[in-house]
């Protein structure tokens, strides 16, 4: 069972409300909320772009403390989820020469291609777009501005990565709805744990097999865009390379995990990336908690001879799961690529280096990394539940 976000608002209010109560206004916040536009991470080209983000009410909401305690994490989960959206809001856009105006929908978010009159110069893989709230605008707030970011591929890059995030990069157990809440509401970005090995993985495939390339990283998950700030803070304090982030609105439906539902958000996401870099092939990478297997085959079949390989993190002890995704690997294998099904972040980075798509030694620095992250190196916090989940063995079919 799959954890139900209005199940989490419901619980974290309550607490909120309790918070308030015992006077913990600090924590809680009070007062007249002002307006905010929150940017999400774009990508593009040096002629068109996607800009997106959402307006709302303001959250003050800061980076997670070190010392930030449960009552802290659950009162800013509940501040996330019962977000107050600014419907139909008017946002300026500005990037490079293009500057646009664009309508929220009824949830306050925006979501637009901009096409450029003049191309960008690309000198690095990330560039600034400017965003003013038009209206409605608070009586005491007369200029609320913000800056994000859109992701533009160097002219080196080789590849791109489309990756999955939950259970692939973070560990959140969605499978299990008790321990989903738990990681979800009681912790932030410094409590969630990575997959050992992943940063150092992910920074390979990013550096290519020169180790000079910038091979961009895109990120697609079904958690809700509520968490964008925590998923985001929580790649930069792993060190795991910096992507746009395709999150989903979870409150549009109360079926938003089942599997057709994921189909309909992540394909024609992936399919959106594609097409927008016609040239660079791709590596897929998901687990087999949710979709990921089957919707990556469709991929496969869409796109021949554009998919590189397909890692997918066996995060289910089933074996019936293991061998209807080892099945779905000789599908994949008939249309032209090839997928590894392992519980160890070390066996898809030997193959990426068997394959020139990573440097050899950086297979290394994965290994390492995995113990660190697994607590066997006193080098950083143990990571619980990698190393005791049942394992299984790793599949190749190619």
């Amino acid at each position: 069972m799959s954890p139900d976000w209005r199940d989490l608002r419901k619980v974290a209010g309550s607490l909120f409300e309790d918070a308030q109560r015992l006077g913990l206004w600090a924590i809680a916040g009070s007062g007249p909320a002002l307006h905010e536009v929150t940017p999400y991470r774009g990508f593009g080209t040096p002629s068109r772009v996607l800009v997106q983000g959402r307006a709302m009410q303001a959250k003050e909401l800061g980076p997670a403390g070190e010392h930030d305690n449960i009552l802290i994490n659950l009162i800013n989960t509940y501040k996330r989820v019962d977000s107050d959206a600014l419907a139909r809001a008017r946002v300026s856009v500005s990037l490079g020469t293009a500057e646009r105006e664009i309508v929220t929908d009824d949830e306050g978010f925006f979501r637009e291609w901009i096409d450029l009159p003049a191309p960008l110069v690309v000198r690095g893989d990330w560039h600034p777009v400017q965003y003013r709230l038009l209206a409605p605008l608070h009586p005491t707030q007369p200029d609320v501005r913000a800056t994000g970011r859109v992701r533009i591929p160097r002219a080196n890059a080789t590849f791109g990565v489309i990756s999955d995030l939950d259970d692939t990069v973070i560990q959140s157990r969605v499978a299990n709805f008790l321990q989903a809440v738990r990681t979800i509401m009681l912790g932030n970005a410094r409590t969630r744990l990575p997959f050992a090995g992943v940063a150092a993985f992910y920074r390979a495939l990013e550096c290519g097999a020169d180790g000079a390339q910038c091979n961009p990283i895109f990120y697609v998950s079904s958690s809700p865009w509520n968490i964008h700030d925590v998923i985001t803070e929580f790649l930069s304090l792993q060190g795991i390379p910096d992507g746009p982030v395709m999150l989903r609105d979870w409150d549009i439906d109360l079926n938003a995990l089942a599997p057709s539902r994921l189909k309909q958000h992540k394909e024609p996401l992936i399919n959106e990336i594609l097409a927008t870099y016609p040239s660079l092939p791709f590596i897929l990478i998901g687990d087999t908690s949710q979709r990921d297997p089957e919707i990556y085959r469709e991929i496969v079949r869409q796109h021949p001879d554009r998919i590189l390989a397909i890692y997918i993190r066996n995060v289910d002890p089933n074996p019936e799961r293991a061998t209807s995704v080892q099945a779905l690997a000789e599908e994949v294998l008939a249309a032209g690529s090839s997928l590894v099904l392992a519980d160890d972040t070390a066996a898809a980075a030997k193959h990426a280096a068997e394959h020139g798509w990573i440097a050899p030694e950086a297979v290394a620095g994965v290994e390492q990394e995995k113990k660190a992250d697994e607590g066997k190196t006193g080098t950083k916090a143990d990571a619980p539940g990698v190393p005791n989940d049942p394992g299984a063995p790793t599949i190749k079919v190619e």
